[in-house]
């Protein structure tokens, strides 16, 4: 995939610090666009996007000026091989999950919804973000935003799968007290 190898510059080879950001479908992935706008301004920052299918229903993709995967680029490649196997040359070739995570300095996971916060707790790994993050490098940061209606954050399950995101040693950026979509007033 071309981007995935540091680029040279002004014929000195510099290296880029490499972000690999997932949005998942809470609300407040309306805020994609900003957020990578706002990770953009950052000098010798590189940033890719790795979406779930129910975070799309809240950005127009057209709107994100960055590589954005998602998983039809993970399966379509899988597809591919098993209807053409002529295509395959062994077992060296790159697999999309695998490859983010080799390419990635930091993951950073925003907005994390329940349903992707109870998946990562348990382990479930079925669509490309789920297997970036279980196949991440540990010895890299992976930070996440939990972002969900306050009665979900209440109940008692969500906080022991942030602490077992927290055993893992991801870092957590807590949740802020705002206006929701709803209309409460919560975290």
């Amino acid at each position: 995939e071309p981007g995935f190898p540091a680029q040279k510059s002004s014929s000195v080879l510099q290296k880029k610090s490499c972000i690999l950001l997932g949005v998942t479908g809470s609300v407040a992935a309306l805020k994609l666009p900003l957020l990578i706008t706002e990770l953009l301004k950052i000098p010798g920052l590189e940033v890719k996007v790795v979406t779930t299918e129910r975070a799309k229903h809240f950005y127009n993709v057209q709107e994100i000026p960055v590589t954005l995967y998602s998983d039809e680029d993970e399966w379509q490649g899988i597809i591919c091989i098993l209807s053409h196997p002529q295509l395959w040359k062994g077992r060296s070739d790159p697999v999309l999950h695998i490859e983010l995570r080799r390419w990635a300095d930091l993951m950073l996971v925003a907005p994390l919804d329940a349903n992707t916060l109870a998946k990562l707790a348990n382990g479930i790994c079925d669509n490309l973000l789920t297997c970036v993050i279980r196949a991440w490098d540990m010895r890299k940061p992976l930070l996440f935003c939990p972002a969900m209606n306050t009665a979900m954050w209440e109940h008692p399950i969500t906080a022991q799968q942030v602490e077992q995101l927290k055993n893992f040693g991801y870092k957590e950026i807590p949740c802020v007290v705002k206006k929701l979509v709803c209309g409460d007033e919560g975290q």
